[in-house]
């Protein structure tokens, strides 16, 4: 069973920003209500502040919710929510200017401490009301739109309310500016998320081309072994064919060179997948740390390979495979370390890495590919062992005796 942050660790990167994002903006549209019921309840008495955070509360109900379909839209989730953001929209031009004009020409009339409050349910629902409508558009020109809309309605409606032309320009300048910086940064985090998910697929995709372009390697080494001896065993085999039906001894001959290029070419093929399967334990260390820095991943490599017998380095080499594969997969890694040690007659192989869980929810059994490596392993008598190690560290240990000799291969 996981820790409190276990299912933080176990969200990919591009969730986990989508996650912040969801939830940042959810307490930004919480500070509205933070922001005017300060300064409703230093201003004013319990029941009018109560009745001046009714409709706050409602527009910042419908604003986290217009957030979050935005927020669903942006990453393709659902449709663009755009009933709820003319919604918005109206509600928030409807609270401002109730807001306004209840502060010009309300029952108490134009006191210090209501237009004290009542201004700022103005200038605040405006600005977060737009900001956060923003995150639903991605033409920046209909941001820049919405902006300059409301901050001119701003300061028309303060005009008509009775404000003086000079302060109505003031309220109209201050709505636009502080709106304008909210929608600009939900403009930003949108681009951001789009980003990250944009690396995320960009990543996968390099993953399954470096898989394509190893199958198109093994598939051209098949045919530069199979291809030039399939054409001979066909030609052969048609001579044959035409020596025997004229009852010529020499039919014979062809045939005993057509079985022994079918015999080569099983001998080539053999070599073909052997050298496919065998892993180099310097080459994988390199690769190792190559794809794991391009994935923002620390990695440090230490140790020396040079004289390792190929049965052990084979043996390592996929070890080492199997466990970048992990750390990629599993977790959020910020750090990996490689270790070769070679103490006195064995090979010692650690990978240790600080975001990684272990594998399907197992410290010790693991799933089936540290099961594989497992069968490796023991072929050469060596063993495996993997678990968390604490403090959110994943370490995994292979030991390899320097004498291993490799089992017997079955014959493909």
């Amino acid at each position: 069973m996981g820790g409190p942050g276990g299912w933080w660790r176990r969200k990919s990167t591009p969730a986990k920003v989508e996650t912040y994002t969801r939830w940042s903006f959810h307490f930004i549209a919480l500070s509205e209500p933070t922001v005017i019921g300060v300064t409703a309840v230093g201003h004013l008495e319990a029941r009018a502040a109560l009745l001046v955070m009714a409709p706050v509360t409602a527009h910042v109900a419908l604003a986290m919710v217009t957030a979050s379909r935005a927020l669903d839209w942006t990453v393709g989730r659902r449709a663009q929510p755009l009933r709820l953001l003319w919604a918005l929209g109206a509600a928030t031009a409807l609270v401002a200017t109730a807001a306004v004009v209840l502060g010009r020409h309300g029952p108490g009339g134009p006191g210090e401490d209501t237009g004290t409050v009542l201004g700022s349910v103005f200038g605040a629902t405006l600005c977060y009301g737009v900001g956060l409508m923003a995150l639903g558009l991605k033409d920046r020109r209909r941001v820049v739109l919405l902006v300059a809309g409301f901050g001119a309605g701003a300061g028309l409606v303060a005009r008509a309310a009775g404000m003086p032309a000079l302060a109505a320009l003031g309220t109209s300048a201050f709505v636009t500016a502080a709106s304008g910086f909210f929608a600009a940064t939900s403009a930003f985090s949108i681009w951001l998320l789009n980003t990250v998910y944009v690396l995320d697929e960009a990543y996968e995709t390099r993953a399954r081309l470096a898989v394509a372009e190893e199958r198109l390697r093994f598939g051209r080494d098949l045919h530069d072994v199979m291809g030039r001896n399939l054409a001979v065993i066909a030609l052969k085999s048609e001579l044959a064919v035409q020596l025997a039906r004229r009852e010529r001894p020499e039919a014979v001959e062809q045939m005993i060179e057509v079985q022994r290029i079918a015999q080569e070419s099983q001998r080539e093929v053999r070599e073909v997948v052997r050298g496919y399967r065998r892993a180099d334990l310097e080459a994988e260390l390199h690769g190792a740390r190559g794809v794991l820095r391009a994935a923002g991943i620390d990695c440090e490599v230490s140790g020396e390979t040079d004289g390792l017998p190929a049965e052990v380095q084979s043996a390592l080499g996929w070890v080492v495979r199997e466990a970048t594969t992990n750390v990629l997969r599993h977790g959020d890694a910020k750090k990996c370390t490689v270790t070769v040690l070679r103490p006195e007659g064995r090979v010692v192989l650690t990978v240790r890495n600080d975001g990684a869980t272990a594998p399907h929810g197992s410290s010790r059994t693991g799933g089936t590919g540290l099961a594989g490596l497992r069968e490796r392993l023991s072929a050469v008598g060596g063993t495996l062992d993997a678990g968390e190690a604490g403090d959110g560290e994943f370490r995994l240990v292979a030991e390899v005796p320097l004498t291993a000799r490799p089992a017997l291969e079955v014959a493909s």
